[in-house]
């Protein structure tokens, strides 16, 4: 047999897969001024306000989103940069005043999954996707949950949302961005005691 018989036909790619090479660096592709166009809109628009259809079709579903009954998209904005502390007057040096650069714990994708949250307390977080920034704000798209709808009830596939214990699962970084943060995604001899927690281990123990 010749080669040309023997290699077996190229399978084209997925429309998911044209959205995520798109995505990958959306400065260098028409993403660039639809992305400059919308950013201009979403500044004016209220901060976590709910949205009809995900931005990014294939984070979204890649994150668990499904376009049917139950699922919630909502749109919000986390500030960029460090946090600052309130200046000192008195009590040590200058050397330990410690009031700029303070980095936090929680990445701004778990900022804006916890702040989701409380402003829709009937809901679960499911996950969150990064859609935008500008010099001040990162955007993320939220994924979430109505527990008490008789079709998210009724899917054996997301129905574990539902028990008791999912409840406020963004608060205990359940959601991917949360495991992320916790050293969860790594596994091997130098994150060992990141299992079950760090806190569990007794590296911060009270």
């Amino acid at each position: 047999m010749s080669e040309e018989t023997q290699t077996q036909p190229k399978v084209g790619k997925s429309m998911y897969s044209y959205i995520a090479d798109a995505w990958k660096v959306p400065s260098t592709n028409y993403l660039k001024d639809l992305n400059r166009a919308r950013r201009v809109e979403w500044r004016r628009e209220e901060n976590f306000c709910r949205i009809e259809r995900p931005t990014r079709l294939d984070r979204a579903r890649n994150a668990g989103y499904k376009a049917k009954q139950g699922y919630v998209l909502v749109r919000g904005r986390v500030r960029k940069g460090s946090f600052q502390k309130r200046q000192i007057k008195a009590g040590r040096r200058a050397k330990r005043k410690g009031i700029l650069a303070i980095t936090v714990g929680k990445s701004l994708q778990r900022m804006a999954e916890e702040r989701a949250q409380k402003r829709y307390p009937n809901l679960e977080v499911l996950n969150s996707y990064w859609v935008g920034a500008d010099g001040q704000n990162e955007w993320y798209e939220v994924i979430l949950v109505d527990p008490h709808h008789p079709v998210i009830q009724a899917d054996p596939k997301i129905n574990w949302i539902c028990y008791n214990t999912h409840k406020n699962r963004v608060y205990r970084g359940k959601t991917s961005a949360g495991k992320k943060g916790r050293g969860l995604d790594k596994k091997g001899k130098k994150v060992v005691k990141n299992r079950p927690s760090i806190r569990a281990n007794g590296r911060l123990a009270k």
